[in-house]
């Protein structure tokens, strides 16, 4: 054995590192006996404990990128002295040595054990950073104290330095030559998790849109409701800066009393004989004056004299004795509830529309019946994900060298309609018993497709022709295209479309030269702009009739928007997970999206944009995407964008019956 490089073992040679690294590589178990053996290998203080160092070098590698087949040393130190053949032909080594078969890397299924076969398929979206044994954890989490790593990576030793340097920037950075001097407002220290090394950034000005503020150190902005939500959405921790002294945000008792340093007490505490603010705010003073004032509600004593405070669900009034009730209905919008809100004096309650159920919290509704579930069109196939159970099945394959792309679902006949570019044909299968299938109209492209399951029809957007276009669900291809064109002339690029069948109403994004999104009647009339400001690309929509918002996912802005469908109370979430959203969809308090570049299906609280889940990741580029669920009194899939039945919201859809009385395509008009 190379004496500098490995250690003798029963059954040959290991690499030094190997050494007392909690694995046993040698059969009788000799690498590991620590205590006994004087020859175990003490790692370089340069590179710490969980990492080796190159000979010659101040470069650190971790002990599982040794005898990885690859060369991390500049020398290929790391792969000198390895076993010939780690693993079998056809066969990938993992992180923890296991061999696995090639063919498993990057099949979404965690095949090694410790996720290496998966980690390596797609590289961190932006804000993140991989750790060494592959995960990708959020930047903000590098230097917390804590390791979120597995291996600690994320907390190097050059931490300390990263404290110590916050907010400034290295000696002689923003000073130019003469008079072109530049000084730069602010610098930002960072520590980078493959070296340990300590960096800057330097950022000459950071603008935020109007929905956004910035993070005190420059660095990137945040929603306004993420502030004071007690989650640190800035990497500095700025957004939370300073929270403890609004004693009036939604949810806290209006009967607070702030202290001196900013925190906030109940105002029974005030002046009880113990100091409960730290500063020792709340006693002293004039806590011993009488409460003679004249209050609606309560009086207390505090040092500034006596004053009056009112019970939960209500607030003080300007003349300092009144109270006034707490409209939480209005003020917090779906903060107070998901779909429906009662106001009441002091208080207020929670509702659910029809095909729902409120939950023990008493805020959110559930989806009766049995489990909603996703579609979800991963290249050849289409998959049904369980939404609460995680359940996965292919409930459709095709052809293996042609493209499952839009999709959605006519609950009437349980069909799926999908758009198949290989063939510029819109196709269709039964998923039940029967499993029939067949074209239903060629010689067309598409972005996007929509079931009128009331009206009997399917839509689809043309972005080169610039149209919007129909045909009826039951036409049966003859070879002469049987379609109409249901909206023409200046359109820009149409790509999603989403359709209101009980309302008779249709909605599309445009992403050309200016992006819009528009609204009309699903006969083509009545035609308008719905919103026209603070778009990129919308290539996403998706409706929420329980709370008649419209939302959008804009991959130029890397955005989640949402309004009411009357173009009103816009919102946008700057969120840095959106990057290719092809489709989405919104089922109870969920928003789903299927993203092209990270192969992967994600979900995220619709109203904060928070708690982003990853629910499949394909080798392959998800598409199109449909989030369905169950309806009485026939146990039918539902429509994907509606998740509601005709008995949920009163509407109107004139084609419902009977065709409409006409004798081939009847179009619905509100």
């Amino acid at each position: 054995c190379a004496a500098s490089r490995q250690a003798a073992c029963v059954s040959g040679c290991i690499p030094v590192p190997w050494l007392c690294d909690g694995e046993q590589q040698c059969p009788d178990g000799t690498d590991e006996q620590c205590e006994q053996a004087g020859e175990c290998s003490t790692v370089s203080s340069v590179c710490g404990t969980k990492k080796v160092q190159c000979p010659g070098t101040h470069h650190c590698i971790p002990h599982w990128e040794l005898c990885d087949r690859h060369q991390d040393c500049e020398d290929g130190w790391d792969e000198e002295g390895c076993p010939l053949q780690p693993c079998l032909p056809g066969q990938w080594q993992c992180r923890n040595r296991v061999c696995i078969m090639a063919k498993w890397k990057c099949n979404g299924i965690d095949d090694c054990g410790d996720s290496s076969d998966e980690d390596v398929c797609a590289p961190c979206t932006p804000g993140m950073v991989r750790c060494d044994e592959g995960k990708c954890i959020l930047e903000s989490l590098m230097c917390d104290d804590k390791d979120d790593c597995l291996d600690g990576t994320d907390e190097p030793s050059t931490c300390g330095k990263l404290h110590a340097a916050a907010g400034c920037c290295p000696s002689g950075w923003g000073q130019g030559e003469g008079s072109h001097r530049a000084v730069l407002p602010f610098c930002s220290a960072r520590v980078d998790i493959r070296s340990g090394d300590l960096y800057w950034l330097a950022f000459l000005h950071l603008s935020c849109s109007r929905t956004h503020v910035p993070c005190r150190d420059g660095t990137g902005c945040v929603a306004q409701e993420y502030l004071c939500d007690g989650e640190k959405d800035c990497a500095d921790g700025s957004d939370e800066d300073g929270c403890a002294q609004l004693c009036n945000t939604p949810g806290r008792s209006h009967s607070s009393y702030p202290c001196g340093l900013g925190s906030c007490l109940n105002a029974s505490l005030v002046c009880n004989g113990r100091q409960d603010c730290a500063d020792g705010s709340d006693e002293g003073g004039n806590c011993s004056v009488p409460c003679q004032r004249s209050c609606t509600h309560l009086c207390y004593p505090s040092p500034q004299g006596p004053r009056c405070w009112c019970g939960p669900g209500y607030r003080l009034a300007e003349d300092g004795l009144s109270c006034q009730d707490i409209d939480e209905c209005t003020e917090w919008g779906k903060g107070a509830c998901s779909q429906t809100c009662f106001n009441a004096p002091g208080s207020y309650s929670c509702g659910c529309l029809p095909g729902y159920l409120l939950e023990p919290d008493g805020h959110f509704c559930k989806l009766t019946g049995p489990e909603p579930k996703l579609l979800v069109a991963v290249q050849s196939e289409v998959l049904s994900y369980g939404l609460r159970s995680g359940h996965e099945e292919v409930v459709l394959a095709t052809d293996k060298d042609r493209v499952v792309f839009s999709l959605d679902y006519d609950l009437v006949e349980r069909k799926v309609f999908w758009m198949d570019l290989a063939t510029e044909s819109i196709r269709w299968q039964d998923l039940g018993n029967s499993g029939k299938k067949g074209t239903l109209v060629k010689g067309v492209r598409s972005d996007c497709i929509a079931v009128d399951w009331l009206g009997r029809n399917l839509y689809w957007t043309d972005g080169v022709a610039g149209q919007v276009l129909a045909t009826r669900l039951g036409a049966a291809w003859q070879g002469i295209p049987e379609y109409t064109v249901v909206v023409d002339g200046d359109l820009d690029q149409p790509h999603s479309l989403v359709l209101q069948p009980l309302a008779g109403l249709m909605y599309w994004s445009e992403v050309g030269s200016h992006s819009r999104l528009m609204e009309a009647s699903m006969d083509g009339s009545w035609r308008h702009v719905l919103l026209a400001q603070g778009l990129g690309w919308p290539t996403a929509l998706a409706l929420d009739l329980p709370t008649q918002r419209i939302f959008w996912l804009d991959e130029k802005l890397g955005s989640v928007g949402s309004a009411h469908l009357d173009g009103s109370s816009v919102k946008v979430l700057k969120l840095r997970w959106v990057q290719s959203p092809f489709a989405a969809a919104v089922c109870e308090g969920q928003l789903y999206w299927s993203e092209r570049k990270m192969w992967s299906v994600q979900q995220v609280d619709k109203a904060s944009g928070k708690n982003r889940t990853v629910l499949l990741k394909r080798h392959g580029q998800p598409h199109g995407l449909q989030v369905p669920s169950w309806e009485a009194p026939n146990p039918t899939l539902c429509l994907v964008v509606a998740v509601l039945t005709s008995a949920v919201l009163a509407g109107t859809n004139g084609c419902a019956k009977s065709n409409g009385g006409c004798a081939q395509l009847c179009l619905p008009n509100p």
